[in-house]
């Protein structure tokens, strides 16, 4: 089924949210994952029209995550002002961080990945999704993926968040580099003093290595994409 374009006046929340995210780049299944549902939520909810609205506290965590009113997403009027995002009166320095984008591939060959390297655009993620998430702006960066090594889960043309912040390692998708390859991978600690690289493709055997023998640049904590 077409979802039409959004018309203020008649307030289509599900057009609404699609436009948001196709502006922003941000999947549909990745929005499902940020508000704690199954990756095809968002789409029954476009498409289909199930369930008819959205929840309150799924409203709220899209309206804070795109800038925008909940009125936009569906949110019914009872006789008060809502409070509106998209106000700068209303905006605090933190509520929008700018999180570089890289000119970096990871997956499929050689790269580099470091501090140093210039972005060449950015995301702009809600300052109190961040916090909620226990993410720290100045430790994050958003990179590309290229290859098939992590489809389904990742698909060429992606883009990654990143975070460097040195933490205990646990089981997850990581962007590493062994030797001169920068790759992107779901980590897994099999021993004392080894890590197993896994891709989600199964064509892709396991890689097991000393951990002296991989660096971690960093955890990936959400991804973008197109539909």
């Amino acid at each position: 089924m077409a979802t039409p374009s959004y018309d203020p006046d008649k307030g289509d929340p599900r057009a609404r949210l699609l436009e948001l995210a196709e502006a922003r780049g941000a999947s549909l299944s990745s929005l499902s994952n940020l508000i704690g549902r199954n990756s095809s939520y968002l789409q029954q909810f476009i498409r289909k029209g199930s369930p008819k609205k959205l929840e309150e506290g799924d409203r709220r965590k899209l309206a804070e995550f795109f800038g925008v009113s909940e009125g936009e997403l569906g949110a019914e009027s009872v006789g008060v002002e809502e409070k509106s995002y998209t106000k700068a009166s209303n905006l605090r320095d933190d509520d929008f961080i700018a999180v570089p984008r890289l000119p970096v591939m990871v997956s499929a060959g050689p790269g580099q990945f470091a501090a140093g390297e210039t972005p060449f655009d950015n995301f702009g993620f809600s300052g109190r999704w961040l916090r909620d998430n226990g993410l720290d702006p100045k430790m994050l960066s958003a990179v590309s993926v290229e290859g098939d090594s992590m489809e389904p889960l990742l698909r060429a043309g992606d883009e990654v968040l990143v975070d460097r912040t040195p933490r205990p390692l646990r089981d997850g998708v990581y962007v590493v580099r062994l030797g001169d390859t920068l790759m992107i991978k779901r980590v897994a600690q099999p021993g004392a003093g080894r890590l197993t690289l896994l891709s989600q493709n199964l064509t892709y055997p396991p890689v097991e290595v000393a951990l002296d023998e991989v660096e971690v640049i960093g955890r990936v904590v959400w991804k973008s994409g197109r539909i």
